[in-house]
């Protein structure tokens, strides 16, 4: 069983999240909607249906195209996005520190 990030934990595991989720992790590259819909672990359908309200609201731009694949990525300018990056952020911090703080109590119990 795959462990959840902090996004789907906060959010719910549902198409949309789990899509976004896929999409803050790698920011930084692009993906062909298959590549998206495989890697978020969304089938198609329920992809289809949300990938086009992604695009209208420009939370994902087109960067090129490789044959007759499109490929795409998240659109770091929308202030939108910023936000969502940013409370991405905040989350795995705070997890983080929930998870490191819970390990430091179980060692000083141990000792």
């Amino acid at each position: 069983m795959e462990e959840k990030s902090a996004f789907t934990e906060y959010f719910g595991d549902y198409p949309l999240i789990r899509v976004l989720d896929f999409l803050i992790e790698g920011r930084d590259m692009d993906y062909s909607m298959t590549e998206i819909a495989k890697n978020a672990g969304v089938g198609w359908t329920a992809f289809s249906e949300l990938w086009p309200k992604l695009a209208e609201k420009e939370i994902v731009e087109p960067t090129r195209k490789i044959g007759n694949a499109k490929l795409y990525r998240l659109n770091a300018k929308n202030p939108w996005v910023k936000e969502l990056i940013k409370m991405d952020s905040l989350m795995t911090k705070l997890e983080t520190e929930k998870i490191l703080n819970k390990n430091q109590k179980a060692a000083v119990k141990l000792t």
